[in-house]
């Protein structure tokens, strides 16, 4: 079985290559009895995919080209997507096992109310994207990706791995984060500081830390002011 150690953590992977699978391609992510099992999706352009109380089971999307997604209630479990352009998405509800998202574009995104568990996004833009109530129910890491200018409100990210991503102006907002590793991310950038109650950083790290949380408090040096 696949996985991959990141920081304290390790994720099981979806592994389709086990003895015995065979990936049917298929046309579309829909399916009239709301499953789709050992699948295989590639290089579909669309301009709207609305997907709603749907299971995508054992599978693998590659190249998928979306303007517009719209999920609602969608599980995913053992999938895998590759290269893949999700538009401006909305995904509301639903529960992702052992899901890996590589070299995937999913910019100004919603995403809100979504269960993660063994979940890696690897080398994923991310940027602008709101993280709505995400709970990470097992292993969940973040490996070089662009997080700019996200949010995280209302999300329990305990134990999860950001592991050099891009975090400038990415706001933390109230939730729970307790060992949430940031290690080897450059934090100076970072707004809501003073959620980050109990994370996992670098002893190098503390001054970056203390360099955002003043540009939050927009604090006014006494040596700068112009005293007559």
């Amino acid at each position: 079985m696949e996985s991959r150690a990141l920081g304290r953590i390790k994720i099981t992977l979806p592994d389709l290559t086990e003895p015995g699978l065979r990936l049917s391609l298929v046309e579309s992510l829909e399916s009239g009895r709301g499953t789709v099992q050992e699948f295989q999706y590639a290089d579909a352009h669309l301009r709207e995919l609305d997907l709603a109380g749907t299971r995508l089971i054992t599978g693998r999307i590659t190249g998928l080209r979306a303007a517009r997604v719209r999920f609602e209630a969608v599980n995913l479990h053992c999938v895998q997507l590759d290269a893949c352009d999700l538009g401006v998405a909305r995904w509301t509800g639903g529960k992702l096992t052992r899901v890996a998202f590589r070299n995937c574009k999913i910019m100004g995104a919603v995403l809100d109310d979504l269960v993660l568990e063994h979940v890696l996004f690897d080398r994923c833009k991310l940027d602008y994207t709101a993280f709505t109530k995400v709970r990470a129910a097992g292993p969940v890491a973040f490996s070089e990706c662009g997080l700019t200018e996200a949010s995280l409100t209302d999300c329990d990210l305990s134990d999860a791995v950001m592991r050099d991503c891009t975090l400038r102006d990415t706001e933390f907002g109230r939730g729970r984060y307790r060992g949430l590793d940031l290690r080897d991310n450059d934090l100076g950038a970072l707004r809501g500081v003073a959620s980050l109650n109990r994370v996992l950083i670098d002893r190098a790290q503390q001054d970056q830390l203390a360099q955002a949380l003043m540009a939050e408090l927009d604090v006014t040096y006494g040596d700068d002011l112009n005293v007559p």
